[in-house]
């Protein structure tokens, strides 16, 4: 464990001023958890080594509160940024990790963080190999941002929304919506008798298992902000396909749809964080349920529909009185800040 044990509790302006403080923290804080050779080099770029077909992705984490059940702002940078890798059929191998702090930040949040960032890396193997550290005035920020990228190498190529086509069973990894409710919860004090996290979580492993198996994966994505229903309009637009989804397949906790009633959200829209949706040929489609319940944790994973050519660009959604309606994309302000 890193030795941060300081005389200051709290972020200071000179943290991120280049000088002996900065210096510091980035020592006994950052490279002390993120340690590996390519990182202690201190050059101003990282040097990788890179072979074949690459996948790069990014993204900044905003998410409020910053701590929440089942996760924190890091476990969420690390998970999200290597998810994106993973759902494009890549093993993560290199992030970057910049972190913009608010003056005034308990330094022991900021551990915990840190700490919490480097656990999860080990949940895929990457590294972080570069970084930046800025400190702004209170006031000019909330606490903490913090910025992701990621860099993989591509072990299974052509994966993506254009090839979802029909005769596609569609697939969820496990039930929905279960870090939108968790931040819900966490914004509004809610202090209900439930075991109710966040799913936020590294998806590699399950990916890995799937490409080890070879399945023909079509489309994999992970259904962040706009939830099930962003991800499937997306595909729907993308390959000019229908898509056709059983309500009743869908898994939801009751936790969620308590909340999701007392609140008038749609489980379906609600942002996930270590849940995934993915087309694979309907024939194959049972031997990749197997795979994902039986080696990659996801034991309430379930196929939920089907693609078609007919009503091309839209998703419907079955309900369980046999009526349907289009699941259209969700609108308006849903939970800002959500990650």
């Amino acid at each position: 464990m890193a030795d941060v044990s300081t005389k200051e509790k709290a972020i200071q302006l000179s943290h991120g001023g280049g000088g002996k403080e900065m210096n510091k923290l980035i020592r006994d804080l950052f490279f002390a958890e993120f340690d590996n050779p390519i990182l202690r080099s201190e050059e101003d770029a990282a040097k990788l080594e890179l072979q074949g077909a690459t996948a790069f992705t990014t993204d900044s984490f905003t998410v409020s509160p910053l701590f929440f059940a089942g996760g924190d702002i890091g476990k969420l940078a690390i998970a999200g940024t290597v998810n994106d890798l993973a759902m494009m059929g890549a093993e993560p191998q290199y992030l970057s990790c910049s972190v913009i702090i608010e003056e005034g930040f308990s330094l022991k949040d900021l551990t915990t963080i840190v700490r919490s960032m480097a656990k999860e890396l080990k949940q895929s193997g990457a590294r972080i190999v570069c970084g930046d550290t800025k400190v702004v005035p209170k006031g000019c920020a909330d606490g903490l941002f913090i910025n992701t990228s990621g860099v993989g190498r591509i072990l299974r190529p052509n994966i993506s929304a254009a090839n979802v086509a029909p005769g596609d069973a569609i697939i969820v990894s496990r039930d929905i919506g279960c870090h939108g409710a968790a931040i819900l919860m966490a914004r509004e004090g809610l202090t209900l008798e439930s075991t109710l996290q966040s799913d936020c979580a590294t998806l590699w492993p399950v990916v890995e298992q799937l490409i080890a198996a070879n399945i023909p994966l079509h489309a994999m994505r992970d259904a962040t902000r706009g939830g099930l229903s962003a991800v499937l309009n997306e595909w729907a637009v993308a390959a000019n396909v229908g898509i056709t989804v059983n309500e009743a397949s869908i898994p939801v906790c009751d936790e969620v749809k308590g909340l999701c009633e007392l609140y008038g959200f749609e489980p379906m829209d609600l942002a996930n964080e270590g849940t995934f949706i993915l087309a694979v040929p309907n024939d194959i489609a049972l031997g990749a349920l197997e795979i994902m319940q039986r080696f990659g944790h996801c034991e309430s994973a379930a196929i939920i529909g089907t693609v078609s050519d007919e009503l091309p660009g839209k998703v419907i959604l079955r309900t369980p009185w046999n009526t349907k309606r289009y699941l259209d994309l969700p609108q308006g302000e849903l939970l800002p800040r959500i990650c």
